[in-house]
This record gives structure tokens, sequence and C-alpha cells, in this order.
């Protein structure tokens, strides 16, 4: 058997993310990417794989209620409770404009073909024309008696037309040349949500909550037809001609011979509460296709029972069909030819745009390549780890899901257990996607299931109701219609509480319960016998599981613990302590000698059995950790909670290996380069190969060097010309901490000099985070320069002592010299005439002229002492 490798580090993917939570959203115009209302963000979505591009935060105030794209994708327009309206430049994702115009909220905004205007529909009756450029209003409309809940220009660039539908039933058409409404449309009986114009711009079609499409000429806005669809409308998109929907449709309309005249059809497409698509002709006024069921999740409440659709767009490029969902699911529809129905809309992706909370998840299959999850709804979520798109559903529970377990039966069928809020566990074959079984006699919600190890032919699950069932397998059949109801083998009274968790054994022989009465107990199966209670925590038990090598169980508590119990007697074997908070989950890695845990501190953390040390901690959650799922092969592992993110962590032990070792080598290569520019006085790659290497102390060596050379100030300025701002911005974090101390600031001070010498203020400024780092060198600084002022000053103390004492010579000036050098010639010229006579008086008055000129700067000292 290969050595253990030790897991030392995971590398984080987050995977799934919420980005929409309900409200505006704006699809690009080649489909690539959606930008929707995430709250008080605004999250840019690539539609191929469900990952967030960018994040555009608002203010906390804004409500967005309102999200436009201009034509060709540049700018994002938004507005919301703040009434406020922002242009956002979708290259650098800043606010490049904004202003105010609305006294209420804006309900809908729409930009212009030519991308030059926008207009806004407001809360407070009123519908704005706007110049994209200038910000200033165009144009003024009032007349709608209540909300304007839509609006839309005329697609054709040529037709100055604007439509507006409110809350009060009606259609207002405004003129842009006349600037004045010249129709108002009145057949509606209730709110209108949708408008659409036909391809040709003679037709506009309405849809409201009145459940009818009315279809009115542009000629003379008189109602054409008016087409009953028996549920109330939310969305409606008029299907154009050449795409391959519309050949569809053509085709089938030719053999189904219910034309009535040879004009062109209007196809469109409506959804509604129902939650079901539906494609209609214009000429015939009926529906030429139908889903036979919904996609869209059920509720189980009565009077909520329809959660359909909130909008729908045809997107470009033949993509398909987009429909948004109550529930913020994202559904993408595609053809499919079929030979009993000429073609069918098939759902080949589901992107969920929010869940409240990740409760429970599973990895699913043999390969491992989907996960369950369960959140705050009544279904099981199945996503693709390729894509991370839901691929399907599990519908059936009537309450929210719990718990969930999977495994691949003796079969080969993968297999889902699920435990609800309803009293009930299901099983599930996610091949067929059905429900093969139904297991009731719980009288409290399922918290807990756990499958078989081993044989793979029963599952155990723990309720409220303070029992443990052990629920049997057989004689279920993969081809069922109906869910068959499954039997309890055993029952067992377990807990004082809710039991909260359920582990089974590697070899089936024993399952351990973890309950909020602070207790875990092993049970022996099939009959359920005690075996041995584990006591030794403070708070509720909210994991367990067994070692798959040892005859010992992990339990994670809510007194922040974990700890290890040896199942021979119950004694506690270790505790390991680091969590700041509740611990929810722990499971084992690395065959037993690792294991991770995740807790209410969002913080995930990897630990070593054998030395009783937390390896790695992790923090990419924001709110409670509650769910946690471990890659039986690849060991890889996926977390989930209270913030709805979905985190793929992957084994990087191997690959930090790899990279420490090749940067290491890289940096012996480089420190090689380093040593050679520095012997052949190449001072400027030399300093360019420290800042790569992040070397402060060699960078200051050089620096200091170069100080001391006359000709070190143009080959640094040379230096600091090749760095970039991000090098600047290290160099001058490096000299802030050098110019702290005394002995290196000089040095500092001189670094200083040349950057201010090369670079304007205005470009340092532009430096991220440059503010902070001049603050830091603000006040050393002026204390050195304060210093060097006081050592200064204190010099001339010295000089003023040193010539009071003749020992040095004074400074004299020009003139002084002058005056000096003419009594001396004069001096001269009296001892020759007096040479003969007087030698000893000669003498004298030579040493005392000589003293005079030495003291005439200090006159006041030296005469005195030789008067007296």
């Amino acid at each position: 058997m290969s050595s253990l490798q030790i897991k030392k580090n995971y590398r984080c993917v987050p995977s799934l993310q919420q980005f929409y939570s309900g409200g505006p959203f704006a699809v690009s115009s080649d489909g690539s990417f959606i930008a929707c209302a995430n709250g008080d963000a605004i999250k840019i979505l690539d539609s191929s794989n469900a990952s967030i591009k960018a994040s555009i935060e608002v203010d906390t105030d804004a409500g967005l209620t309102a999200l436009a794209l201009d034509p060709n994708d540049r700018f994002l327009f938004s507005a919301g409770h703040s009434r406020l309206i922002r242009v956002w430049d979708l290259s650098t994702f800043k606010c490049i404009r904004s202003w105010k115009g609305h006294d209420g909220p804006v309900m809908s905004m729409a930009c212009h073909a030519s991308g030059g205007l926008l207009a806004t529909a407001g809360a407070d009756r009123k519908v704005l024309v706007w110049d994209v450029d200038g910000g200033f209003c165009t144009h003024y409309f009032k007349g709608h008696k209540d909300v304007v809940t839509s609006i839309m220009f005329h697609p054709d660039t040529n037709k100055t037309l604007l439509f507006s539908g409110s809350a009060d039933a009606t259609v207002r058409v405004w003129d842009l040349l006349a600037k004045k409404c010249i129709a108002t449309l009145e057949r509606h009986f209730s709110a209108l949500t949708s408008m659409a114009v036909s391809e040709d711009g003679w037709t506009l079609l309405t849809a409201g909550r009145d459940k009818v499409v009315n279809l009115w000429d542009l000629h003379d806005y008189v109602c054409k037809m008016t087409i009953p669809t028996y549920e109330v409308l939310e969305g409606l998109c008029v299907v154009k001609s050449g795409t391959e929907l519309a050949s569809f449709l053509g085709s089938c309309n030719q053999k189904s011979g219910k034309r009535r005249d040879r004009s062109s059809p209007i196809y469109f497409v409506t959804v509604g509460e129902r939650g079901i698509v539906r494609i209609w002709d214009s000429e015939c006024g009926v529906s030429l296709y139908e889903q036979k069921s919904s996609d869209v999740a059920v509720s189980s409440d009565t009077d909520d029972s329809l959660r359909g659709f909130t909008a729908a767009v045809i997107l470009p490029l033949d993509q398909g069909l987009l429909c948004v969902t109550v529930d913020h699911h994202f559904l993408f529809y595609s053809l499919l030819g079929h030979p009993e129905e000429k073609f069918k809309l098939i759902l080949n992706k589901r992107l969920v745009g929010y869940n409240e909370e990740i409760l429970d998840m599973r990895f699913l299959g043999e390969d491992e390549k989907f996960l369950a999850v369960a959140t705050n709804l009544e279904q099981v979520q199945v996503y693709d780890m390729e894509s991370m798109s839901c691929s399907y559903v599990l519908a059936g529970h009537t309450e929210i899901v719990l718990c969930l377990d999977t495994c691949v039966s003796s079969s080969g069928r993968p297999l889902l257990a699920t435990g609800s809020k309803d009293n009930s566990v299901r099983l599930w074959n996610s091949e067929s996607r059905n429900c093969i079984g139904v297991g009731t006699g719980h009288m409290g919600g399922v918290g807990a299931v756990a499958f078989s190890k081993k044989w793979k032919n029963f599952f155990v699950s723990g309720s409220s109701d303070r029992t443990i069932k052990v629920w049997s397998l057989d004689g279920i059949s993969d081809d069922a219609d109906q869910p068959i109801n499954l039997k309890a083998k055993a029952v067992v009274a377990a807990h004082d509480k809710d039991i909260n968790s359920l582990a089974i054994a590697p070899n089936d022989s024993l399952v351990c319960s973890g309950s909020q009465d602070r207790t875990a107990c092993v049970w022996r199966l099939p009959d359920l016998v005690s075996v041995v209670v584990l006591k030794g925590h403070k708070r509720g038990i909210w994991s367990v599981e067994f070692s798959p090598v040892d005859q010992c169980v992990i339990t994670a508590s809510g007194d922040k613990t974990i700890k290890m119990w040896a199942i021979a007697d119950g004694s506690c074997l270790k505790t390991f302590e680091g969590h700041t908070s509740s611990v929810l989950r722990a499971s084992f890695l690395t065959r037993g000698s690792q294991f991770v845990s995740c807790g209410a501190d969002g913080l995930v953390k990897l630990w070593t059995v054998k030395t009783n040390e937390c390896t790695a901690t992790y923090d990419q959650h924001e709110d409670k950790v509650w769910a946690l799922a471990i890659g039986k092969k690849t060991e890889m592992f996926a977390t989930g909670g209270g913030d709805a993110v979905v985190n793929l962590w992957y084994d990087s032990t191997a690959s930090d290996k790899e990279e420490a070792f090749r940067k290491e080598e890289e940096g012996v290569l480089r420190g090689q380069e380093l040593e050679n520019a520095v012997l052949d006085a190449d001072y400027i790659k030399a300093i360019q190969i420290a800042f790569e290497l992040h070397r402060p102390n060699k960078l200051f060596e050089l620096f200091a060097e170069l100080c001391r050379k006359k000709e070190g100030s143009s080959q640094i300025e040379k230096a600091l010309h090749v760095l970039g701002k991000e090098e600047i911005h290290l160099l001058f974090q490096y000299v802030r901490e050098w110019n702290t101390k005394p002995k290196l600031c000089h040095v500092a001070q001189y670094v200083l000099f040349g950057v201010f010498n090369i670079l304007p203020p205005t470009e340092i400024l532009e430096i991220k985070g440059i503010g902070e780092l001049l603050e830091g060198l603000i006040p050393y600084s002026q204390r050195h320069l304060s210093r060097i002022d006081r050592l200064v000053r204190s010099t001339f103390l010295l000089d003023y002592t040193l010539h009071g004492m003749s020992v040095i010579e004074p400074d004299t000036n020009a003139t002084e010299m002058k005056d000096a050098d003419q009594e001396q010639e004069l001096t001269s010229e009296m001892l020759k005439e007096k040479a003969p006579s007087k030698k000893r008086k000669s003498h004298k008055s030579k040493d005392s002229s000589r003293k005079k000129v030495k003291g005439a700067a200090y006159t006041s000292v030296a005469p005195t002492s030789l008067k007296a």
C-alpha cells in the first residue's frame, strides 16, 4: 500500500453564487451575458457557465427597480427607489453619469436603437426621455392615471414612437417629434405587463393580467384582435422570421391548414402564472404549441400553488428562449425535432439565481459528476459539476428538505434518500429522476438520513421525534410508475432530544446517532441494540462519523469542539479545539488520518489526527456552513451554508509543492543574475531584479552604494524611470520602513528625492494606496529634519568657542582681508624707516600689528587683554 500523502492545502473555487434576487434583468445583444439585480448590487452573469463576471455595488438604499442595456452593450442603465438614474461603463464597471428626474421610483427603462436616448417610466405616472450623453431631459410626458409599468421604443429608428403601458389598463403612444400623445389604447381591464412590436413594425401586441393579448394596428391605432389566453400573463415576445423557431412554426402551420389568408402571420410566445410556454399564431388566434408540463417548481401551499414565469426573452442568434421564474431561476429552452409534435421545447439549462440557505448536499453517481443540494425548498436541486447549472429538480416533498444522502446500489443505479419536514423519507432514482419509494411513520421532521456503506440494501433515518428507523430497500424496482411504501425493519427511541446526525460504519454493523441532548449513541444493526453511549460534550452534537480505518467515531458539537471516541469503551481519545462557534460538520479525509470541519463561524478547517493540529484554516463563507460533502474518489469536497454559496475545494498540496519548487529554482537563478549585475556595476538591472525578487535589504544596499557615488543620482533616476505603478507603490513601502530608522533615513530621503524629481504629483496620487504610505512618511521626515536642524545649530556654538580660543583661523570676508593687507603694507614701510635706531621697538610693533590682524574678528576680546 502506498504511503499516505498528508494534505496541507486546498484551493477554493466559488462555484455556485447567488446572482439574482428578483426584479429587473437585461440580456446582452449577443446573449453572452445577463445583467441581474441582486439586492443592492448588479451582477454581470456569464450565461454559458453561470459564473459572475463582475459585481457592481450600488447604494444600500437603491433597491433596484429597472435595468437596461444600450444596443452596443457598452453602457448599463440602472434605477431604483432612490430615484437616481445611473449610467455604468461596462469596460470599467464605474458610474460615469447620474441624475434624478422622477418624483418616485423608476419602474421601467428602455434604450433607443440608436443608443442616444433613454426612456424611463415612473411610479409618479410620468414618462421621461433623456439624452444619454448629456444627461438632460428631452421629453416630458404626462397622461397616465396610475403607475407606468412598462415602456418601449419602436424598434424601427425611422418611426419616432414611444409606447408606455400602465396599471390604469391603458397603452399610450407618444410621438417624439410632435412631443405629444397621439393615441390611447383602451381594451385591457387590468395592468399591462408586456408589449412587443411585430417584425413589419405595424402591429403592437400587448399583454396584461386580464388574461388576454390584444393586437393593435399602428396605422389607425385600432384593436385588430383579442386573443384569450386564460392565464395571467407576465411576458410576451415576438418570434422573428428567419429563425429556427419561425421555420418550425411555419411548417407546422402549413401542415395543419389553419391559414385564413395569405398574409404573413405573427408568431408570439407568452408565459405567465401557469409556468408553461405557449406559442401563438396571430391570424388564427390559436396556440400552436403548449408545454405538457411545467418546469417551474410547484409550491406545496394551496394559496400559492401557481409559481410561474415573470418574464420571457427570445435569445439572439438562435440560442433559444430564456424564461425567468418566480423562484429566481433562469430556464434556457432550445428546439428539438419531435416525431409526434413536429418540434418540442426542451430545457437544456437551469441557472438558479438565489437560494436563501443551503442545508445539506452530497456528490451523486459513480463518477461524482453531479451534486445534490437541499435548500430551504421542497425540492432537491441536482447540479452538473462542469457547468454548475441545475440539471434537474426532484419534486415530491410537501415541506422543506432537511437532509439527504446518496449511494450507488449493487446494480449500479445511483440512489438518493431525502428527509423532510413533512415527517417522511423518500427514495429517488437519479437516472430516471423519479421517486421510487416513500417512507412514513415518523412523528416529526426527519433531520438525518444515512445509506448502508457495504451492502447498499437499507438506509437509516433519524427524526425530531427522537426515534431511529431502519428502512429496507428490498422489492424496489427502477421502472415503477408509482413510488412504493417503504417498510421499517427496526425502530428505537434513541435520544431525549432531536436527532441531528446519523452515520453507518463501513462494514454496516453499527450506526451512530448524534443528538441535541449532548450525547452520541452507537447502535448495533439491524436490530438497533445499544452498544455504547458517548458522553462529554457540553452542547448538542451536530455531526457524527465513523473512521474508515479505526474503531473510533468523531463528533462535532455546539460547544466549539470536535471529539474522537473509542467505540470499545466509549472513552474520549482526542479533543480538537479551534473553532470560535458551533462546529456543524466534520468528515474524514486521507483514509482517516485527517478530517475537515466547518462551523457557524463560517470557517473551514483541515485537521491532522496524529498531531492534533489544525493544518489550514479557510474563511470563504460569510455565514454558517451547514453542508459538507466529501468526494470518495478525488477527496475534493464542497461546502455550503447560510450565505447560499457553494464552494468547491480541490487538493492543491502537490501543485503548491511544485509551484514552491519552481519559484525557489527561479529565485536562485534570478539571485545569481542579481549578484552578477552588482559585480558588473549594472545598478539599473540589479535594482529591477531586486524588485522582482522582493529583496528590500539588497535594494537598500544598492541605493546606499549609489548615494556614495558622484553619478549616483542619474543612475537612480534611470532605474526609477523603468518602474511601473505597482513597483513604485512597493518602493514607497520600503522607503517608509527605512525612513523610520535614523541609520537608514538618509538613503530613504535620497530615494524620495529621486522619485519626486521624475514623477509629477498627479501621477503619484494616482497610485492606489499611496495616501496611507505618504502619511506614514511625513511625521518621520519632519522628525529627521528637526534633528538635523538642531545639529546644524549646535555647530555654530562649537565654531564660536573654537574661534574664541584662537584655535582656528576666523573666516573673514573679502573687504576685511583687503584692509588687513593695506595695514600690513603701511606698517612694513614705517618699520623700514625706523629700522636702524629702534630694532627692539620694531619687533614689538610687528608683534602687536600681527595680533591686531589676527584678532580682527573679535576686537572686543584680544585688545582688552593687551591694554590691561
